[in-house]
Formats: structure tokens, C-alpha cells, sequence
């Protein structure tokens, strides 16, 4: 049986900047580790940070250099890390896992968008 390919959830405002810097996967691991954390992003990283440790010198200078990201609260983005990893085949129990929230919250993130309804 073929599975129809879905595309890849979009990422949301507060995290399409990361997205674009680091590309999704590098994004990803960046939100998972920082998110909820505030965070200083030095203009001339000096080998010395765990983000650095986690990006390199070259992608954290690039993220520094992205106008707002300075220093601030990285976002945790757990609707859209979930959609990411559902999207990427990971089960409902190990996005919970990765997460650390319920399944049941897990559900409710990738439960399908309800459209109004239609008048007739």
C-alpha cells in the first residue's frame, strides 16, 4: 500500500527564523535543547557555549546576526516540533517521550484542523 507523501508542516512566525538559518533539522535540535530558555547569542561566539557546541561557530554567528534573536526566550514550539516529528514517522509514544507531554496531548497537537462548517 503507498502512502500519499504529506508535505512538511510549515513551520510557525516564531520559529521560521531559526528554520531559515539553521535549516529544519538543525532547528529542531536547537528548539528541543533551548526551548523556554532565555538565551544570549553572542555577535562573536568564543568556543565556549553550549549552543555553540550544538551549531558551530558559523550557523551561531548566523543565528547572532539574524536581527531580534540576540538575546531572548528560544521558543519551545511544541505543536510544530510534534508535527515535525509525526511528519519525520516517529509514533505518537515517542513524540510524547521526545516532548515530555502526555499522548493524549500528543493527539490533540496533530488532531486535523476543523474547518467551518459549510452552509447549505
Amino acid at each position: 500500500m503507498n502512502e500519499v507523501a504529506r508535505p512538511m508542516p510549515r513551520p510557525t512566525a516564531q520559529v521560521a527564523r531559526y528554520v531559515e538559518v539553521l535549516g529544519v533539522d538543525l532547528a529542531m535540535q536547537f528548539i528541543l535543547q533551548f526551548g523556554g530558555a532565555e538565551l544570549y547569542l553572542p555577535k562573536e561566539p568564543r568556543g565556549k557555549s553550549e549552543a555553540e557546541k550544538l551549531l558551530g561557530y558559523d550557523k551561531l554567528k548566523a543565528l547572532a546576526a539574524r536581527q531580534g534573536l540576540e538575546s531572548r526566550t528560544v521558543p519551545r514550539a511544541v505543536r510544530w516540533l510534534a508535527e515535525m516529528l509525526h511528519w519525520q514517522g516517529y509514533s505518537n509514544a515517542a513524540i510524547a517521550r521526545t516532548l515530555r507531554v502526555s499522548q493524549v496531548t500528543v493527539r490533540t497537537y496533530l488532531a486535523p484542523k476543523h474547518a467551518p462548517a459549510r452552509e447549505e
